[in-house]
């Protein structure tokens, strides 16, 4: 590995490690939050990491849980039954709506404006 800067690091420790999820859209979203200013690199990778981890346990409780066994599917209703049946994903239900239209959405958005963060 050529350099010992800390990105080069973190790139290399992410493509070993077997990272999944764009790194660069997970410090997007952190940076998204008025708390952060600025995001260490192994910070990230760990967040990145821990966050894959998480939507697989979400995924995999789901489709345990779930109507789709049979057929090895996942449906969205499966996803919103495990978070309202199950203890451990109470904490999604203010951010898991049953349902929503693309329509509503934009309509939501449109009320409720996300300020651009300075950076």
């Amino acid at each position: 590995m050529s350099g010992d800067n800390a990105e080069d690091k973190v790139h290399h420790a992410s493509n070993s490690k077997g990272i999944s999820l764009p790194m660069t859209r997970v410090k997007l979203i952190m940076k998204s939050s008025p708390d952060v200013s600025s995001i260490n690199q192994e910070a990230l990778l760990i967040t990145t990491k821990a966050t894959e981890l998480f939507v697989q346990y979400l995924a995999l409780s789901s489709f345990n849980n779930g109507s789709g066994k049979d057929n090895k599917t996942l449906l969205y209703s499966d996803l919103a039954n495990t978070v309202a049946g199950t203890e451990t994903f109470q904490f999604l239900t203010d951010i898991l709506p049953k349902k929503i239209f693309a329509r509503d959405y934009l309509k939501l958005i449109e009320e409720n404006p996300i300020e651009e963060a300075d950076n």
